[in-house]
């Protein structure tokens, strides 16, 4: 992390040779390892804390001095499991996370793997290293959807290039577990590459039953996040699991969870872990470790042991708290400054020794990754109205934002409208490239939606719906025009637009503005019978096939527990 010369320097200024950069003093301070508030002096040079004690350094000139007097110091918070792509990206995501405290980042590589080429991929995470962030990464095994291209993308030799990187501390997460339970060889060669390097893995495990947990970690299994209470969270801990809490926008369950782990009276703080699992910019209008940390503190969990499970007990778990969340010689300076300890929304962001915020307020941008890499959105095809119609009467039901179960539709689908109050619509997910269409009818969605056509989803693929077959191909040439996104029409025009031009996937824009964007289109899906809790989830696993029990996928409509396709695709 630093090159001979800047150690060198480092220990100049131990030796009193040398004047650090900055300085604080009358610092009060978390130590993780003692979880002890500590008072006294920190040193930092070239972004590393150097000292941290009672001394001053014997020089100071030009160094900066910052007076800590009144502020809690607790080391910048770790979001442990950050789907980035969730309509932003990754930098500005970060970008806005840092205000909140949040600096350093263990992220899903999935839109990478399909979107653009390794190479490309591995540029722009050597990019993102250059910001005064820390990004870490997973390299997922599985696409939790049935892709054509699957055996290409997920082969065992490219995960291994992925696995071998410094900066990728995962494997995961599993969402194709039931193939490892079956001994599929693809999927095993990658779990023993991840064990041979010595990287964590992470399941999915929803539901799972106390014999499929002890068979997942005999395969290798580290850890999951999917503990929806607290005799799940024990559960997972007495099979040996790191256990990650989760605070989200359709599994909001931290709160009961602390709730239970508090009434049950297990003393386990020390081995549990937060996150936000890759919400949308909306779900973070009030923060983002910050939240979770919050919801803690609010709860009864004693103020370092919260702070800790966003921070120290994540480093330590993936062994990178040589460098992150002890506030220590040799570590990287990433502090957050608070205003009171039941405050985690930090006042002052130090990361890797650059200021982000400063008295409440953000002092830089940076712009370092090269996102023309990801492929314009730019169909070069029309559609039809026959592309629009099913031929099969089963459809999808949703039950709620992301569980969805196969039914009988006795909907006209020959029909280019369907009139009356009911809640079903037209269903099209087409090939991004024109080559292949699948057709249905999806119940639950929303009463009275005319068009909606969204290029954000699960495989970067073109999701329609709506009542109207006109309006879902007047909403589809807007989007070819928009550079994709997501987009409602209505009665010959264009309700809203959420622009997404990176790709037809990701927003440019800061997460103030895109969650601006989300609002008006949740508000406008809202008012025309959406009833579910989020609607940009929704689109995004209308493919996913991790969840029961019927998907729209690049094959066809198919049963997820029987592994049956229901509909096939058709060629166009």
């Amino acid at each position: 992390m630093w090159n001979a010369e800047e150690i060198a320097s480092q220990l100049a200024v131990i030796d009193g040779k040398e004047a650090p950069d900055l300085i604080i003093t009358n610092a009060t301070y978390l130590h993780s390892v003692l979880k002890q508030w500590k008072t006294g002096t920190i040193w930092i040079k070239h972004g590393r804390i150097l000292y941290t004690g009672e001394r001053m350094p014997a020089m100071t000139e030009g160094a900066e001095l910052i007076d800590a007097t009144g502020k809690w110091i607790v080391p910048g918070y770790i979001e442990p499991h950050v789907h980035p792509f969730q309509l932003y990206n990754p930098e500005t995501f970060a970008q806005f996370a840092a205000q909140h405290g949040t600096t350093t980042f263990l992220s899903d590589n999935l839109m990478l793997l399909m979107s653009i080429d390794q190479q490309q991929a591995f540029t722009l995470l050597d990019q993102l290293k250059q910001l005064p962030f820390s990004f870490y990464w997973w390299a997922r095994m599985d696409s939790q959807t049935n892709l054509q291209n699957e055996a290409e993308v997920f082969a065992p030799e490219k995960v291994a290039e992925w696995l071998k990187r410094d900066d990728v501390l995962m494997g995961g997460e599993l969402t194709g577990w039931p193939r490892l339970l079956k001994g599929d060889p693809v999927m095993t060669a990658s779990l023993q590459k991840a064990k041979q390097l010595g990287k964590k893995v992470e399941g999915h495990f929803p539901g799972a039953s106390e014999r499929t947990l002890a068979r997942m970690r005999l395969l290798g299994v580290n850890g999951d996040h999917e503990s929806m209470t607290a005799d799940e969270v024990e559960t997972r801990l007495l099979q040996g699991y790191a256990v990650t809490l989760r605070e989200s926008s359709i599994r909001p369950d931290l709160k009961p969870l602390l709730e239970g782990i508090l009434e049950k009276g297990i003393n386990v703080f020390d081995h549990l872990m937060m996150t936000t699992d890759g919400s949308p910019p909306l779900f973070h209008e009030d923060g983002v470790m910050d939240k979770c940390i919050r919801i803690a503190l609010e709860v009864g969990v004693d103020p370092i042991d919260a702070y800790q499970m966003a921070s120290y007990n994540i480093a330590r778990y993936y062994d990178i708290d040589e460098l992150h969340s002890v506030i220590a010689p040799g570590r990287f300076a990433t502090l957050n400054f608070l205003s009171d300890i039941h405050e985690p929304n930090p006042t002052d962001v130090l990361s890797k020794g650059i200021w982000l915020k400063r008295d409440g307020q953000a002092c830089i941008k940076f712009n370092k990754a090269e996102w023309s890499v990801f492929p314009d959105f730019a169909p070069d095809f029309d559609l039809t109205l026959e592309d629009l119609t099913a031929t099969e009467p089963v459809g999808i039901d949703m039950l709620n934002d992301v569980i969805t179960k196969p039914y009988e539709t006795t909907v006209d689908l020959s029909a280019e409208q369907l009139e009356g109050n009911h809640d079903e619509s037209f269903l099209a997910l087409i090939d991004r490239d024109g080559k292949w269409r699948v057709n249905t009818i999806i119940k639950g969605f929303a009463r009275s939606v005319q068009g909606l056509a969204s290029s954000y989803s699960n495989t970067g693929d073109i999701i329609l719906i709506g009542k109207d077959k006109n309006e879902m191909l007047r909403a589809f040439g807007h989007l070819k025009k928009l550079g994709g996104g997501i987009v409602l029409a209505e009665n010959d025009g264009i309700l809203c637009e959420l622009p997404l031009s990176i790709g037809g996937s990701l927003s440019d824009q800061p997460i103030e503005t895109l969650r601006e964007q989300e609002r008006v289109f949740k508000q406008e899906l809202r008012d025309r019978g959406y009833e579910k809790g989020d609607a940009v989830y929704s689109l995004l696993f209308l493919q996913s096939t991790h969840l029961p029990y019927v998907r729209i996928t690049q094959f066809g409509v198919s049963d997820v527990m029987r592994n049956k396709v229901l509909i096939p695709m058709t060629e166009r």
